[in-house]
């Protein structure tokens, strides 16, 4: 069995998709969205990123995504949905805006 190649978007050569820019995505935008766990009188917040058409479609896959965690004893809330240009990532541009 041969390995799966990746391919490229039809519409995009390889030298051309080499020039956009890092939060350019040819499949769809990417949201963030932010949950808060309680766990008894402990809470925290934890993120997911979210891919979606629309801000609303993320919203429903992050509620839909909340209450199918809602199975044991730790309560996932939904805190807030963004779109992300570069969701989590550490790399010379956020070390630059820190001053890093």
């Amino acid at each position: 069995m041969r390995p799966l190649k990746r391919e490229m978007p039809i519409s995009l050569r390889r030298d051309e998709f080499l020039y956009f820019p890092s939060n350019y995505s040819p499949v769809m935008p990417v949201y963030m969205a932010e949950f808060k766990l309680r766990y008894g009188d402990m809470k925290w917040y934890v993120r997911r990123v979210v891919e979606a058409s629309s801000v609303e479609e993320a919203r429903e896959v992050a509620i839909r995504f909340a209450r199918a965690m809602n199975r044991g004893e730790v309560r996932w809330e939904l805190s807030y949905v963004i779109e992300a240009d570069r969701p989590l990532m550490l790399g010379a541009e956020e070390l630059e805006k820190l001053g890093a």
